[in-house]
């Protein structure tokens, strides 16, 4: 049986993890390539129930090298691109915008010319909802599909660049493009230097949990299982050169998110300390998702359901969370 091939970016992240995770499993029919460079953040001892499936490979390179993308796509037919690879954490984009402008910029570009050259089917680009900046505290206030770009970070500058250089693709070359831009995802094998994870392995440890400024910055939380469905939904039911967004419906305070994973581990507010705040910080992110409800699309988790449900995979999974605290997890690169 000749299987259509999915290539997908990123695949051993976090979201991009799941996802391959969420393909293999319901689409047999597909082989699903997971390329990833596996640099601090990217690990693949969470595939090891796949790793031998039959749909499922590995291929470890640098999107940003264009002779080694375009040497796999040679070598492949390619029939569809889902590009999660990037450096998404803010702090690390502060002390080092260069790299960030190297992966999600030049990255995205090398993989949108071999996707024209080599005929891809489809191009899907997984962004995020920092490209729009941030919102008022006003609750009737969201950030749509039409919403400019004013991004106040590297990161998400970056990112904003990659989403221009999608469009452009799809308006100069006719390529067949979506763009999605989710808010902030959580769940299972969430690498530790994110809010959730972070506050999680510190409470859990009794450790001191850092929260910046006055801990009132507002993000809309959705389970990646969730956006896992969605992206889905968009690779096969998408208009081509459309935006979703992609949003869970859970704003929360950061500082409400820190506090809600105390009170579940039964620990103490004394472990909160509060610390400096973060250069450019925003301060509300809130997603209109209706156009992707349209397509026929809905979160299944509450914050509430979702919340407990990562802390008990984490207290399940505590093996595979102290490796990747400990660093000791390398010996993944195969």
């Amino acid at each position: 049986m000749t299987r259509s091939k999915v290539l997908v970016t990123g695949g051993a992240g976090f979201i991009g993890g799941n996802f391959v995770q969420y393909m293999v499993n319901k689409y047999p029919e597909y082989e699903i390539i997971n390329l990833d460079l596996l640099t601090y953040a990217g690990e693949l001892s969470k595939h090891e129930a796949i790793e031998n499936k039959e749909n499922y490979r590995f291929l470890k390179s640098d999107i940003a090298d264009r002779d080694a993308i375009t040497s796999i796509f040679e070598s492949e037919i390619i029939n569809y691109v889902v590009h999660f690879a990037a450096e998404s954490h803010v702090d690390r984009s502060i002390t080092d915008p260069g790299v960030f402008v190297r992966t999600n910029v030049l990255g995205t570009q090398v993989l949108l010319e071999a996707a024209r050259t080599y005929g891809v089917t489809k191009f899907v680009h997984v962004s995020t909802d920092e490209v729009y900046g941030d919102l008022e505290f006003d609750p009737t206030t969201f950030f749509t599909e039409e919403t400019p770009l004013q991004p106040n970070s590297p990161y998400s500058a970056s990112k904003a660049g990659s989403d221009l250089l999608v469009r452009a693709y799809h308006e100069t070359f006719g390529m067949v493009v979506n763009i999605t831009r989710c808010s902030n995802n959580y769940g299972p094998y969430h690498f530790p230097e994110k809010l959730i994870p972070l506050t999680i392995s510190r409470v859990f440890n009794d450790e001191k949990v850092p929260v910046y400024g006055d801990g009132k910055n507002v993000r809309d939380w959705l389970h990646v299982y969730d956006h896992c469905t969605a992206i889905d939904l968009v690779l096969h039911e998408g208009i081509s050169g459309e935006v979703y967004n992609v949003g869970g419906h859970n704003e929360r305070t950061n500082l409400e998110v820190v506090k809600t994973i105390i009170k579940t581990l039964g620990k103490s507010e004394d472990l909160i300390e509060y610390v400096e705040d973060r250069l450019g910080h925003d301060r509300r992110y809130a997603i209109d998702s209706s156009k992707l409800e349209r397509l026929g699309w809905k979160p299944t988790f509450n914050f509430e359901t979702g919340i407990v449900q990562t802390i008990e995979w984490y207290m399940s999974n505590k093996i595979w969370w102290e490796r990747i605290i400990s660093g000791d997890y390398k010996s993944n690169d195969k």
